[in-house]
């Protein structure tokens, strides 16, 4: 076991490290963990995926990982006949405006959207098809092999978002987000006022969706990564959210209604590591300000 002082320069030199060594250093603690062969220390895990996590390292299962989700995706149906022409479409918009990115392949894809989002659909029927469905749907099949690892993943995400809506009514949500927007950016909040942007549109979309239909697809993954690690990611959010304002305050200050619209609906790519890191600034600040009440509030 190492000194207090020896952890300490260690971290002390991770932090000068430059990009490509701390990715390097991520990588390799992150197999460490995966190459276990008695048990994968999901706290290890969550800490390293936190800086996020390698491209060649998205999407890889412990090797000791059962094979019961396999078993029990097969014996879904995922037919779905109405649902299917309308997730296609929406496919066919996302490969559309993410072609540049090539980060899936358009004649496979679609068949693997279909599938997944037919079976969840058809095992809670009590849920609509959503078309933002393809939207989070698509970060696990950019980075998983296996339809049905997508599967897990998306059901897991899906549910905890719905049970987010039914536990936190979400216009109380963004009410006590734009409270605090207008706290903390009092004349960015302002400016939004004087050309009378509809706050609501984009708030209630960027709180209720993790920024799935926003970000740019590899800000997205990135930001996810930190999400994944985190086991109140839930709460957390809404404070990227506000970092997120803050970062681009002076581009949004000079744009026009229209304009604002379509940079806070189509996010810029920007620095995610960077924003996560101001998240947590701001939270601390709203706590400080508020209590730890209030934060909670806000989730």
């Amino acid at each position: 076991m190492s000194s207090p002082q020896s952890s300490s320069s260690s971290s002390q030199g991770r932090q000068r490290a430059s990009p490509s060594l701390r990715s390097a250093l991520v990588k390799e603690e992150i197999e460490d963990v995966l190459e276990s062969e008695v048990f994968v220390d999901v706290n290890k895990l969550r800490k390293c995926a936190r800086q996020g996590i390698p491209e060649e390292l998205r999407g890889v299962r412990p090797r000791n990982q059962s094979a019961s989700r396999y078993d029990a995706y097969r014996e879904i149906d995922k037919e779905n006949v109405e649902v299917s022409k309308r997730v296609r479409g929406e496919v066919n918009r996302y490969l559309a405006r993410t072609k540049k990115e090539s980060l899936l392949d358009p004649h496979v894809a679609p068949a693997i959207f279909e599938a997944v989002i037919c079976a969840y659909l058809n095992c809670n029927n009590h849920l609509e098809y959503s078309p933002v469905f393809v939207q989070i749907c698509a970060p696990f099949v950019i980075t998983m092999k296996a339809e049905y690892d997508i599967y897990s993943c998306f059901e897991r995400l899906v549910d905890t978002l719905s049970e987010s809506s039914l536990t936190n009514n979400i216009n109380k949500r963004v009410a006590q987000f734009l409270s605090y927007f207008r706290t903390l950016l009092p004349e960015l909040y302002n400016y939004f006022e004087e050309e009378e942007l509809d706050v609501g549109e984009w708030a209630s979309s960027w709180l209720r969706n993790l920024l799935a239909k926003e970000l740019p697809t590899s800000c997205l993954l990135t930001l996810w990564d930190v999400y994944f690690s985190l086991p109140d990611f839930m709460e957390f959010h809404p404070f990227v959210c506000l970092a997120i304002l803050q970062h681009l305050r002076d581009s949004l200050e000079d744009l026009e209604q229209s304009e604002i619209r379509s940079m806070l609906l189509r996010l810029p790519m920007m620095n995610i590591l960077r924003i996560v890191g101001q998240a947590h600034n701001i939270r601390s600040e709203i706590q400080n300000r508020y209590g730890s009440i209030a934060t909670s509030r806000l989730a």
